[in-house]
């Protein structure tokens, strides 16, 4: 797309991300791929509830009727479904009014290769290994958990974000985790002035910084936050990193080890993006979630 149009975001969401097809799921696990076939086959006109990231994938649509011209937000479907068994998929993807066109069905292989094909900038899934393929092949990509959100009626979007290890490298959290939080704590006040490497979701928050540039700050739909457990004096590294890239967060909390949860809550986040799962768990109880795979958290994990 060319300048003239503006920057574009690209999103890639797996069908079981973006209805609720559990029902379908225990099928294909209790009883396998032809039983799953035959029971979409036999449902395909019998439209799927929302799934976890139903409410995001609305509120980005809505964001080109914001814009009008061309549209500046994709939402990609990728599927394992067939083409056949997606059928019951695009039904209800036309009966809930989402604009939606462009599609990956895979067929029962792995859907995210298709991630960097379609340029996405961000592939959310249920699916653990198709996430952590697609972050393995540099891609910002996240595993959706369950949560217990009420539903945000703003037309808003909040997007919050970990730092370490998510917008940030891990390399700062290695050292925590492996030598504790003084030689941590000394390594961010040596190195304040020095930014940080970038992490897996850099891009996408610079392509979303681009986007509120479109819009009048106090008109802007977009709204992001950096929840942290960092706190001074290792804030200023992130600061300045931020100021480097030439990116604006809305909001920085820096939390000194606080759970997450009630801040994400306050914030209200349509989602929040975490590397460690304790973290995860917290924050699932409030808002939207994903697991970011990524990292020396998950490696020790492993």
């Amino acid at each position: 797309m060319s300048e003239l149009n503006g920057p574009k975001l690209v999103i890639a969401i797996s069908s079981t991300a973006l209805f609720d097809m559990r029902e379908s799921h225990e099928i294909y696990e209790s009883q396998g791929v032809a039983a799953y076939s035959k029971y979409q086959r036999e449902h395909e006109d019998d439209i799927l509830e929302p799934g976890e990231a139903f409410p995001l994938v609305t509120k980005l649509l809505r964001i080109n009727e914001k814009l009008g011209g061309e549209p500046r937000v994709e939402v990609i479907l990728l599927s394992r479904n067939s083409a056949d068994t997606g059928l019951r998929v695009f039904n209800s993807i036309a009966h809930h009014g989402l604009n939606i066109t462009r599609a990956a069905f895979s067929g029962g292989n792995s859907p995210y290769r298709y991630v960097s094909a379609f340029a996405c900038h961000l592939f959310l899934s249920t699916n653990a290994q198709d996430v952590r393929s697609a972050l393995d092949s540099g891609m910002a990509a996240a595993t959706l958990l369950p949560s217990q959100k009420s539903v945000s009626e703003s037309d808003e979007l909040r997007f919050a974000f970990d730092g370490d290890a998510v917008l940030f490298s891990d390399a700062s959290e290695r050292i925590f985790k492996e030598r504790g939080l003084d030689a941590f704590t000394a390594n961010e006040k040596a190195e304040a002035r020095m930014p940080l490497d970038a992490g897996p979701f850099k891009i996408f928050l610079q392509t979303l910084h681009s986007l509120q540039a479109e819009f009048p700050i106090d008109e802007c739909p977009i709204r992001t936050a950096l929840v942290t457990a960092r706190a001074a004096p290792a804030h200023e590294r992130v600061v300045r990193t931020l100021r480097e890239w030439g990116i604006r967060i809305d909001e920085s909390l820096f939390l000194g080890g606080l759970s997450k949860g009630d801040f994400l809550k306050s914030f209200g986040a349509d989602v929040f993006f975490d590397d460690q799962q304790v973290h995860c768990s917290s924050a699932s109880e409030h808002v939207a979630t994903g697991h970011v795979p990524h990292g020396v958290a998950n490696e020790l994990k492993e």
